[in-house]
């Protein structure tokens, strides 16, 4: 019997499935590229063959596309993405008193007490640090992203670069790459500005407490780690499946959730891969909020509806 996680990220969309152990069996990265249906469909379409729709006992979604990924699949648990990264690094350590979580799009911090989170902050108006940021870098230096962190750890004097937004930093790489600076020292000094950028803006105000947790597509980078074990003087650790904690944490949500409900699982099947699923938005000019309304349709039936302030339209078809 397993439970399904799913992340639905501006960047990427995850999804684990955990057994009754809470260890991972099957672990599926897709990138989203603003098709957030499609990619699900894509998953699922990779997981119907192998399981049984009767082997799901619980489904639990996250992430910025987690309500549209809810309806879609029949979500038994649908969570913010600062508890679904708690969650799931509590279940690998109880003692974690820090969590540093960059992904593609936004970065955040969450600070733990007493496996309780009492403190966090997002940052989603620089990209300046996550994963897409880094990824243009490396594609501009030619260098493979999966190598960038090795780049870094070979510098011997870095250069500093001015890590407070993204437009600047980039400039500054430029410049200091036409003065011709070694690219070791050039990333290494990214990683080093990116790091300050962190603290200064998503951490500030925070104190950062071992155990450190680091998680996200970015912590595959070493140099980032690196960077942020030299600047706090701890030890920053990467724990197994980082890049998917926030599928892991949904999973473990989706099943909790069942378990005190004494509920049974909500979950649509596999074969929503072969649906067709279409949302549409419109209006709604109920008030003077005139909200933004996001429809989903299922094979041309009405499944769900997010997006509205006031609940009408997202607990009509709640049963």
């Amino acid at each position: 019997m397993y439970h399904l996680g799913i992340d639905v990220g501006s960047v990427s969309t995850d999804i684990v499935m955990l057994d009754e152990n809470m260890e991972i069996i099957e672990k599926i990265y897709l990138r989203t590229k603003g098709r957030p249906i499609r990619a699900i469909q894509q998953g699922f379409n990779m997981l119907k063959d192998k399981y049984k729709d009767e082997e799901i006992k619980s489904v639990g979604t996250t992430g910025s596309g987690r309500a549209i990924a809810g309806f879609l699949v029949g979500a038994d648990s649908v969570k913010n993405e600062i508890t679904a990264h708690a969650v799931a690094a509590l279940e690998l350590d109880k003692g974690v008193r820090t969590i540093l979580e960059i992904g593609g799009q936004d970065s955040k911090i969450i600070i733990l007490k007493d496996g309780i989170v009492t403190d966090f902050a997002m940052n989603t108006v620089c990209a300046a640090g996550t994963g897409s940021f880094l990824d243009r870098q490396a594609e501009r230096l030619e260098i493979p992203i999966e190598r960038f962190g090795e780049y870094a750890l070979k510098s011997k004097t870095p250069v500093r670069i001015a890590g407070r937004c993204a437009v600047f930093a980039e400039s500054d790489m430029i410049h200091k790459q036409q003065l011709g600076y070694d690219p070791s020292d050039i990333i290494r000094g990214l990683c080093e500005a990116l790091v300050r950028n962190y603290l200064n803006n998503v951490g500030k105000g925070k104190e950062i407490e071992s155990k450190i947790f680091f998680q996200g597509g970015v912590a595959a980078n070493i140099g980032m780690k690196e960077a942020f074990e030299r600047v706090l003087n701890k030890e920053v650790i990467i724990p197994p499946y980082y890049d998917v904690m926030g599928s892991i944490g949904a999973a473990i949500i989706g099943k909790e959730t069942l378990k005190k409900k004494k509920a049974k699982t909500n979950f649509k099947g596999f074969n929503i891969a072969d649906s067709k699923v279409v949302s549409e938005s419109f209006q709604c000019k109920g008030c003077a909020n005139r909200c933004e309304v996001v429809k989903i349709l299922e094979n041309g039936k009405e499944i769900g509806c997010f997006g509205d302030m006031c609940g009408k339209w997202t607990e009509r078809l709640v049963v």
